[in-house]
């Protein structure tokens, strides 16, 4: 009998294959692989950032500013659809596409925040729906949801894992080092 497999790990998480090859490891064996390495080749290799704890950590390894803007759209969109307002466009089967397109946007930006290893396809179609409810939606939500959804799915398709942290990050964590508690 085949064993099941287990649960499938969360490669946003992972690191270990984000470094670059030819950059030496922290354990002092040079990257070419001659030589049994120094303490000098150690030396050399910047230290790791500490990493954030945390809902700051599990935040960073995702798009997740992206998702909550797409999910924060959708939302709108909906509210717009279910408003008591006179001036309510409905166009198609009674409407059913203006409660569709922003459900499926909503869904998007949950998978984009709680599963980032299909981001790209996630954004794409988040960008998508957000189009179709400038026919569907009153206008996309009166503008206010068409440019959320925009800006959100923008946000996701360009985030990127494993980046450096920033200067500015740096520096700022620095500061916090060097002043006394």
């Amino acid at each position: 009998m085949a064993a099941e497999p287990g649960p499938a790990p969360d490669r946003a998480a992972d690191t270990t294959a984000a470094r670059p090859a030819d950059t030496p490891a922290t354990t002092g064996v040079p990257a070419d692989g001659t030589g049994t390495g120094t303490a000098e080749t150690a030396a050399e290799t910047p230290a790791a950032a500490p990493v954030p704890r945390g809902f700051a950590g599990w935040r960073g390894r995702r798009p997740f500013w992206g998702g909550l803007l797409v999910v924060l759209a959708g939302a709108e969109i909906l509210f717009t659809e279910k408003a008591p307002m006179r001036m309510v466009i409905r166009i198609g089967m009674l409407g059913l596409a203006g409660y569709i397109v922003p459900t499926l946007m909503v869904l998007c930006g949950l998978l984009l925040i709680f599963h980032p290893v299909q981001r790209v396809f996630y954004s794409v179609l988040a960008a998508l729906a957000t189009l179709g409810t400038w026919v569907t939606s009153n206008l996309g939500g009166f503008f206010i949801g068409l440019l959320l959804g925009l800006i959100g799915s923008s946000l996701a398709f360009g985030w990127l894992p494993d980046q450096p942290r920033r200067r500015r990050v740096l520096r700022r964590e620095a500061k916090r080092e060097a002043t006394p508690a």
